[in-house]
């Protein structure tokens, strides 16, 4: 059997993990500079945040304004919390002395990392991280510099500075300056993993003070890690920590006074010897150093927290294999319990700046540790389910600490370090009302980019065969590509078989992925066969026999009746025709879902307030009230399968009945029926956009609405020209990202691309395409799984 038609024939399986091409050294290496390079280089840029585009404006942020904060900060130090940004503002710095897997590359060499460190602040913790790099190794410079500088920031989190350097640094920078100072190096790896520490030995029904624990590594991270399980009980006589020269001995000559703090006078020599009836290995170290017999040599219910990256100390498949009763974590994200620095930094130091503490303390450590091994216990939101492909992800041994992209982290580790920055003494302006904090926290987070890591980590959990019905476009190829080697589809290309050829050459796309000529010699039975059964379905409605082959030949009939067939899983075209012309084969064939009068389509448009769902954008040019209905009861359950609570607005020129022409009743009355039959949806209007978006101006208004107080996200149109021209009015001005047309309402999953879709746009959609194809398998699954009940 060829490669080609093991993709297309029904029902049988691609084990896609098997097959996913693996981009090569150079390949990767390139496209990590593209990312960097362009369109602007690097990562981040400042944005203003007050209005500028007036003379009075330039005279407030400039002279003669900008004296008045001046003075008041002249009188009070404290008020350059209240007129700058300061509060928000935390100092990325390195001296590229230890970067990440890299070493001593240099502070230039490490800028990269810094502006990345401060990207991860700024999409997790709406924190504003400046990156600096410090051209000295000198200890006394490099702390004589950042305290030269420290007026500027709120907090100072030091990065990738080599050991034993970076102790010294840290621990006399936190003396004398009276900001947050953290070295992320130590003091994030120990947060997180002594949480997962913390949850393990519960699974394990094992107390910190009776485990013996052993420490492979001991550089920042080891150290510290080290004194934070010793702070949570863990008993100095019970720990041995190992070295690149083995044990570390108390025998041993010229060790360091962090390594003398961990020395032992126990009978130990290697990590062979140290692991025999040991409780827990912590590995901070270099790929694997430990072996299944060691493993084996271990205590009953052994705790591996091998998290050397990017390769462990002993990898993840081996160590479940070796021992069934192993709870396992690693630094990697495509195996249970990541330990991720980013669980911890963003929101230990949004804690610490939001009360102004004047350090991060022990106190906040452990505050942090233990909200993070109490969030693990806690019921997981289905978003987060979702995002990581999980069934329904609870507290066990795959699952002892959260995921990154949980969205309670912001609401709930910020308010521990804050309270134990308050109950410490460190916190310069406490906080008293605790749930409206939560609140401000949530709205800080933002679901600007949520929704799209959402997309892809959903898409890739279970990827789909999907058509590219005009894959000898170069932008099309191109979207195929990503999508193939991201795992979020796999790609079937349609079209002409030479050109497809050239172009992947052109594109260095290499990968064996099933090409098909719709007017080719081999397609030819697939072809006959197709015709027959669009003749047997459409034969009543004008189609001939004749008509049925002619149209086989053009690639969207072909390719929807590939979908139809269950020869692929999903379609998705338009790039290069208008969305009329591609939009009638696929009614043809595919046809409406046997409950739905009416097809629609949705637009997400990603903005800084959180994702907008709008609809109908493509299809409907003026529906009915009954119709508006149904595309919003469609609209809502699309927005509930991307994980969001839809709180819907159906608009209008008009307010709650302000108006009785036709058009504005007509959106009354779909909302009159939306309420009798869906009563259960937050839905309401008619209403104008202006209302329906600003929450404070709508609650003041119409107090009776049931969008009082809510954040609407999806708004309903009253006819195509409105939703069309306000979603391509808001991509075009405000640079919006969007994911649409997205298709509602027919029998398979095929999703019609706007002309001249760009590569991001066809990407997005082909994972819209791969989550449709898994929604619908599971409802089939489900519903099977009734029947034989």
């Amino acid at each position: 059997m060829k490669r080609v038609d093991r993709f297309i024939l029904k029902g049988n399986t691609l084990t896609f993990a098997k097959d996913i091409y693996h981009m090569g050294k150079d390949k990767k290496r390139r496209e990590a500079l593209i990312y960097h390079a362009k369109p602007t280089p690097g990562k981040i840029k400042v944005v203003p945040t007050k209005p500028y585009s007036t003379q009075r404006d330039l005279a407030l942020a400039y002279s003669p304004g900008v004296a008045e904060p001046c003075l008041e900060i002249a009188k009070d130090v404290e008020n350059v919390y209240k007129y700058t940004a300061k509060g928000n503002l935390v100092a990325v710095i390195s001296n590229g002395t230890a970067v990440l897997g890299l070493g001593d590359i240099g502070p230039e060499a490490s800028k990269p990392v810094m502006e990345g460190k401060s990207l991860l602040f700024k999409i997790f913790a709406d924190i504003d991280g400046i990156d600096i790099e410090v051209d000295t190794k000198d200890i006394d410079k490099f702390i004589e510099t950042v305290k030269a500088i420290a007026p500027t920031f709120g907090g100072i989190n030091l990065e990738d500075i080599k050991a034993p350097e970076a102790f010294e640094i840290e621990r006399r920078l936190k003396e004398e300056l009276d900001i947050p100072v953290m070295h992320d190096d130590q003091h994030g790896t120990a947060i997180i993993s002594a949480a997962a520490l913390l949850n393990a030995l519960e699974l394990a029904k094992k107390k910190i003070e009776d485990v013996r624990i052993v420490i492979s590594g001991a550089g920042a991270a080891a150290i510290s890690c080290t004194k934070l399980y010793k702070a949570l009980g863990a008993k100095a006589g019970n720990i041995i920590m190992l070295d690149s020269k083995g044990v570390i001995r108390r025998d041993r000559e010229n060790l360091s006074e962090e390594k003398l703090e961990f020395s032992t006078e126990r009978d130990f020599h290697d990590l062979k010897d140290s692991l025999k009836d040991a409780d827990v290995f912590i590995g901070l170290s270099i790929a694997d150093i430990m072996t299944p017999a060691m493993l084996k040599s271990m205590a009953e219910n052994p705790i591996v927290f091998a998290m050397a990256n990017p390769d462990p100390e002993i990898k993840y498949s081996l160590a479940v294999k070796t021992r069934k009763d192993v709870i396992m974590a690693t630094g990697r994200s495509d195996h249970p319990n990541q330990v991720n620095n980013v669980l911890g930094f963003p929101f230990i130091f949004r804690g610490a700046l939001d009360v102004r503490a004047t350090k991060i303390n022990e106190e906040m450590k452990m505050a942090a540790v233990k909200a993070l091994a109490r969030l693990a216990k806690q019921p997981v939101p289905e978003q987060v389910n979702i995002a990581y492909g999980e069934t329904r992800l609870t507290f066990g041994r795959e699952y002892i600490i959260p995921k990154p992209f949980d969205p309670r982290l912001i609401s709930e580790i910020p308010p521990a370090v804050a309270k134990a920055a308050i109950e410490s003494g460190v916190a310069k302006m406490p906080i008293t009302d605790w749930e409206k904090y939560r609140e401000e926290l949530l709205q800080r987070s933002g679901d600007d980019n949520k929704v799209m890591r959402l997309l892809m980590s959903r898409a890739k959990s279970n990827p789909k065969r999907i058509v590219f019905a005009e894959a000898d476009q170069l932008d099309v190829l191109k979207a195929a590509q990503i999508a193939y080697e991201e795992g979020i589809a796999m790609p079937i290309l349609l079209g002409n078989t030479e050109v497809i050829k050239e172009l992947k050459k052109e594109l260095e796309f290499d990968a064996e992925v099933p090409i098909i000529d719709q007017y080719g010699q081999n397609s030819y039975e697939k072809r006959m066969y197709y015709a027959q059964k669009y003749w047997e379905a459409r034969r009543r409605n004008g189609a001939t026999l004749y008509s049925a082959k002619s149209r086989m030949r053009e690639r969207n009939y072909f390719g929807s009746m590939m979908v139809l067939e269950g020869d692929a899983d999903g379609m998705i075209s338009g790039y290069s025709r208008s969305y009329a012309t591609s939009i009638k084969p696929v009614f043809e064939v595919i046809g409406r879902a046997s409950n739905v009068s009416k097809a629609a389509t949705v637009h997400i448009m990603i903005t800084s307030r959180g994702p907008l769902f709008l609809a109908d954008t493509s299809i409907n040019i003026d529906p009915s009230a009954e119709e508006l209905a149904e595309i919003a009861v469609m609209t809502a359950n699309l927005a509930k399968a991307f994980s969001f609570d839809p709180v819907m607005a159906l608009l209008s020129y008009s307010n709650f009945g302000s108006s009785n022409h036709p058009h504005a009743s007509k959106v009354k009355e779909a909302v009159r029926i939306l309420h009798e039959t869906h009563p259960e949806l937050v839905v309401d209007g008619e209403i104008q956009t202006d209302f329906a978006l600003n929450r404070e101006l709508h609650e003041s208004q119409f107090p009776f609405s049931k969008l009082a107080g809510k954040k609407v996200n999806t708004l309903i149109f009253p006819n195509l020209e409105a939703a069309n021209i306000t979603y391509k009015l808001l991509k075009e001005l405000h640079a919006a990202d969007t994911i649409g047309p997205i298709m509602l309402g027919l029998k398979r999953p095929v999703h019609i691309l706007q002309l001249g879709a760009s590569v991001e746009e066809m990407v997005n959609m082909t994972a819209v395409a791969v989550i449709d194809a898994q929604e619908r398998e599971k409802r089939r699954n489900a519903k099977k799984k009734q029947n034989k009940q």
